[in-house]
């Protein structure tokens, strides 16, 4: 591979269900297929990504090393040791679109970057970023939030909370819910939220289950149950 070195490589995954070429380009299999160590959210995912992306690559070959929500921070003080010691490429997979990104394998990028080693982030699809593209929202000024509080008191009082800085900044509010729970949030939303303020959905990206559609409120209000539930969904508020 031309110009291939040691270096913590940001490898992003696919969204869901959905060919390897439907939003990866070739250049990330090439560099797949020069690395033998990976960081993984799990290895079960990763494995299943690498031979969606190339069925020919050794799986036994490879080393995974797991770094998820479940990981003690202290206790991977040696997880780019291939990189730093060997001199050897490292990857990092997440178990859906971009490494580090609303995902655990920041703390192994963060630590990378203290170290002074090299990172290569390579291209591929983020959903926050298409998400952002397709609702018809600001996308000069956006925030991610995460999930909101599970608590219905504080989950409402956090929705006023994104909707007065969507007016007053007008800036573009983005969160995540857990896929079971999505008709419970957009229940919510539109009991919480001004009938004008606008709200998009965007599920199922790059998959066969696709859904994205921005509506107000009082539009939401009159809708039909929207084809999401069980689907990773992002939603987005915005100003009227």
């Amino acid at each position: 591979m031309e110009n291939f070195k040691p270096a913590l490589y940001l490898i992003p995954n696919t969204l869901g269900e959905t060919s390897y070429e439907r939003s990866l380009p070739s250049y990330n299999k090439e560099v797949l297929r020069g690395i033998k160590h990976f960081i993984v959210e799990s290895r079960r995912e990763a494995i299943r990504f690498i031979k969606l992306a190339d069925s020919e690559i050794d799986i036994d070959s490879l080393s995974f090393t797991e770094l998820n929500e479940h990981t003690d921070l202290k206790t991977i003080g040696k997880i780019l040791d291939p990189l730093e010691k060997q001199k050897l490429p490292m990857g990092v997979i997440s178990d859906a679109g971009c490494p580090a990104v609303a995902d655990p394998g920041a703390a192994a990028v963060e630590m990378a970057q203290r170290k002074n080693l090299c990172v290569v982030p390579l291209v591929g699809p983020s959903s926050m970023i298409m998400a952002v593209m397709a609702s018809g929202f600001n996308g000069q000024s956006f925030s991610f939030n995460g999930y909101l509080p599970v608590k219905p008191n504080e989950r409402v009082s956090k929705l006023h909370q994104l909707e007065s800085r969507a007016y007053k900044e007008d800036q573009t509010q983005l969160f995540i819910e857990a896929p079971y729970r999505n008709l419970k949030m957009l229940e919510t939303i539109v009991k919480s939220l001004k009938k004008e303020t606008r709200v998009c959905i965007a599920a199922g990206m790059t998959t066969k289950d696709e859904y994205i559609k921005t509506m107000t409120v009082e539009q939401w209000k009159k809708a039909g149950e929207p084809p999401i539930q069980k689907v990773p969904a992002i939603f987005l508020i915005y100003k009227g």
